[in-house]
């Protein structure tokens, strides 16, 4: 049994091999890792501080020195954490203590992303999300503005609605005033009716016609806005400084399409229909004749139709669904980052990868060491020492030998020494 227990088999043999190999490469590796893993927390901490500074508003010293800690603390914390795992992780071999690194890595990784890659993502796609924030911003008062405006024209075109009704009562009255309608020549009561709804009409007809040009120039006014709102989303310069300016022009914005909507004419129309057959002065029934009696109940019947239909008109504008309001928040980059984090998905890929791309390297190692053991099977320390290491061993029992003879000269010294020790000697090849 001993002798099946010293030799090993070539199987185990070429896997005691391996294993050294694998050992050799780690050796090698593990010379700059640490420097490796430094670099990589020192970066993560730069643009940490990046981030931190982007949300700070005031620039002075304290600031400075609040970011400035915030990103060390940052950079130890990664290399710390991350220096612990590539040690212990692939150095324990119980299911249970690997599983409990394992959570405690994932956690670890849960930690730095939130208080280290979403900085790193504002400081390297900030500016950009920024600018992001503004266009969407411009899209959404552009949207406002022309639908502002479409509702605006939908109510100026009731002015065709009103020219018709009105025109039919011009009609109608040049038809009593020759006598086609109550049979009976002249400008009577059903004239009269006649000229004054047809009047009542024209005035607010030349009332809608005289809202058509203050609608164009708010038009003409907001369009102007949103063009010098898109310059100020690609023009250079620090983006802070055109947020300001944006805002400026978001406010000028809001006030031309407020203006817009209140230069609807549609409400004006809608009461104007309800009046209309509503308001009518009649002379005392008992003084007109029956003819002018049938005729005035169609008349009023004409009214009553053509009344209904302006206001169904006017009230089908008023039904149109207005635009959302739109009001500029302005936004942090780290804030925009977030915000619209789909757009910059590369940005917050690198972030997070500058950070956790340790992991890898640990899962790596681990990987490894299981291999080392592996193949190291049931080889002994003895199997596993190399020439030198048995050069060395040897000449340090000769060292510890002469060390004896020197302490213990004589015969009384032979009669109580301790027994020589022999030195180890090879195995002999099978």
């Amino acid at each position: 049994m001993a002798e099946d227990h010293a030799t090993l088999s070539r199987a185990e043999a070429h896997g005691l091999r391996y294993a050294q190999e694998l050992e050799g490469h780690l050796g090698w590796l593990d010379g700059f890792t640490s420097a490796a893993l430094a670099v990589l927390a020192v970066a993560s901490g730069i643009y940490t501080y990046l981030g931190v500074s982007s949300l700070l508003d005031d620039n002075g010293a304290l600031s400075f020195f609040a970011a400035m800690a915030y990103s060390i603390a940052v950079s130890v914390g990664i290399f710390v954490f991350w220096s612990y795992l590539m040690r212990l992780l692939p150095a324990v071999r119980t299911i249970g203590a690997r599983i409990g690194l394992v959570v405690s890595m994932i956690a670890g990784s849960l930690a730095i992303v939130a208080m280290s890659s979403w900085l790193n993502a504002a400081a390297l796609a900030g500016a950009a999300a920024v600018e992001q924030h503004l266009a969407r911003t411009v899209q959404d008062y552009q949207a406002s503005l022309e639908r502002t405006h479409s509702i605006a024209v939908s109510a100026q075109g009731l002015q065709r609605d009103v020219a018709r009704a009105r025109q039919s009562f011009e009609d109608l009255s040049e038809q009593e005033a020759g006598g086609q309608l109550s049979g009976l020549a002249g400008r009577g009561a059903v004239f009269r009716l006649l000229r004054q709804k047809s009047e009542e009409l024209s005035a607010l007809e030349t009332q809608i016609a005289s809202q058509t040009a203050p609608v164009e120039a708010a038009f003409a006014e907001g369009n102007a806005i949103l063009s010098r709102m898109r310059a100020l989303t690609v023009e250079p310069g620090a983006v802070e400084a055109r947020s300001v300016l944006f805002s400026e022009e978001a406010v000028r914005l809001a006030g031309v399409i407020t203006t817009l909507r209140q230069l609807s004419v549609a409400p004006l129309v809608e009461r104007a229909a309800r009046d209309l057959s509503a308001s009518v002065v009649l002379p005392e029934l008992d003084t007109l004749r029956g003819e002018q009696q049938a005729t005035v109940a169609s008349v009023l019947q004409v009214l009553g139709q053509r009344a209904d239909t302006l206001r169904q008109a006017a009230e089908a504008v008023i039904a149109m669904p207005p635009p959302p309001d739109t009001t500029y928040t302005p936004v942090s980059a780290a804030d925009a980052v977030i915000l619209y984090a789909e757009n910059f998905v590369p940005s917050w890929a690198g972030a997070i990868a500058i950070d956790l791309l340790p992991a890898v390297l640990v899962f790596i190692v681990a990987i490894t060491q299981a291999a080392i053991r592996s193949g190291r099977g049931r080889a002994g320390v003895e199997d596993t020492l190399t020439m030198a290491e048995f050069r060395a061993a040897l000449a340090a029992i000769r060292d510890v030998e002469i060390a004896l003879q020197r302490a213990q000269p004589g015969d009384a010294a032979r009669d109580t020494a301790p027994p020589k020790v022999q030195p180890l000697k090879a195995a002999p090849d099978d």
